[in-house]
């Protein structure tokens, strides 16, 4: 079966975690994968599959800096004349109290989850328009369903992003362009141990700011491999019309259910007693 978009694909966020285990898994499928971190060097064949000829290498890429993403869909282009997929995984978490988070620290947790993903959107969506076709895949997170106490800029930034990605459908639709958005429950990946806390945090005044977020690390550390979102996004490269957005992780996936039929109260009242 072919797959459907084609085998160029452009994924941030490639050297650890969910990244890093769709950059291979899509290599196995025949993709050509250009995975990108910000230490890369431009070139590294990091992994190859014989069977399939399909493989990965890392491009340096800084989502935050335009010129940065520039050179690398130019540096992508130049190899393959084009972009099929584009994946937009990098990210990282702010953990701390709202008053204990200030506007710098707000603002690069929105810098990096959510205008990352629309500077790669701006600059490789004319592409794809030329080609009249094409995946977008932004990684959410069911943190951007429900809010979690003490990671609220992590939780707006992947409530924007959905958002972003509803609209990012109907626009390009007629383009022959396809936008999902993916929502991970709780993973095991090196995420958690690079977790960012907020500078007040240190001397916090919210005494349940450190048990929540003890609890969501020893969550993400029992969750699931990041395997299971590389095969679903996997899937998606057969999919001509794919859904909005795919919850992944049974518990979640109940927990939006409700979240649809009963009261908000009732949710907060769940949430906080996971969390807060």
């Amino acid at each position: 079966m072919n797959l459907y978009y084609g085998k160029a694909v452009l994924l941030t966020g490639a050297s650890s975690g969910i990244g890093k285990a769709t950059a291979e898994h899509l290599a196995a499928l025949g993709c050509r994968v250009y995975g990108t971190s910000r230490k890369a060097g431009n070139g590294d064949i990091v992994f190859s599959d014989e069977k399939s000829q399909g493989f990965v290498e890392m491009v340096q890429l800084d989502v935050c800096d335009d010129e940065s993403v520039k050179e690398a869909v130019a540096y992508v282009m130049n190899k393959e004349g084009r972009i099929d997929v584009l994946i937009n995984n990098a990210g990282f978490g702010l953990s701390g109290a709202i008053e204990e988070t200030s506007a710098d620290e707000a603002i690069s947790q929105l810098n990096t989850n959510f205008f990352g993903v629309h500077r790669m959107c701006r600059n490789v969506l004319p592409i794809m328009r030329r080609q009249k076709k094409g995946l977008i895949i932004n990684i959410g997170s069911v943190a951007g369903l429900f809010s979690i106490p003490y990671q609220s800029m992590y939780s707006a930034s992947k409530y924007a992003l959905e958002a972003y990605t509803e609209a990012l459908r109907l626009e390009v639709r007629d383009f022959g362009i396809r936008a999902v958005i993916i929502e991970p429950g709780d993973t095991r990946t090196e995420f958690t141990e690079n977790r960012f806390y907020t500078e007040e945090s240190r001397e916090t005044a919210y005494p349940r700011s450190m048990a929540s977020i003890e609890k969501m690390k020893k969550d993400e550390q029992s969750g699931a491999k990041p395997q299971k979102v590389a095969e679903t996004i996997g899937k998606l490269m057969f999919k001509r019309n794919p859904p909005v957005r795919i919850t992944i992780g049974l518990d979640y996936k109940l927990l939006v259910q409700l979240k649809r039929v009963f009261p908000s109260r009732l949710i907060e009242y769940i949430l906080g007693r996971m969390y807060a």
